[in-house]
């Protein structure tokens, strides 16, 4: 991480809810981290991503690998973390899908039933749009 890059800490998210979508199938107090291969790449990824909204977290979930139904996460970041820039300013001007990244571990805290996610067409899209897109991981 540059010096130039802004970060946040847990003691900064009191009054803020993070999500994290995917296909494992999680319990209040497991902890996600990075390491693994992310759900773009096989690349192996320090990070581990989240955001604020559930719209971000409904793609993590239905284009993660694995079997089983996409679930979203309320997790809880444990150390520093900073916006993801593939969507902060590569894609959107500022971070409108307050999207974030993190090198610490994120605990779950429960598990976000209320989501809709989108049609077969719209997954196969983004998946054909994303398909040669290489993360920045620096």
């Amino acid at each position: 991480m540059s010096d130039t890059e802004t970060t946040s800490t847990p003691s900064d998210t009191a009054s803020r809810t993070f999500y994290h979508g995917t296909k494992a199938d999680l319990k209040p107090g497991d902890v996600l981290q990075g390491g693994y291969s992310s759900n773009y790449t096989e690349r192996r990824s320090p990070w581990i991503y989240f955001s604020e909204t559930v719209f971000a977290a409904t793609w993590g979930a239905e284009l993660a690998k694995g079997e089983g139904p996409g679930r979203i996460y309320v997790v809880e970041p444990t150390g520093p973390f900073m916006d993801d820039p593939n969507v902060t300013d590569r894609k959107f001007p500022g971070n409108p899908t307050k999207s974030y990244r993190s090198r610490e571990p994120l605990r779950v805290v429960g598990e976000y039933l209320d989501w809709q996610g989108h049609s077969p067409e719209e997954i196969q899209a983004m998946k054909d749009f994303i398909k040669d897109k290489e993360p920045i991981d620096d």
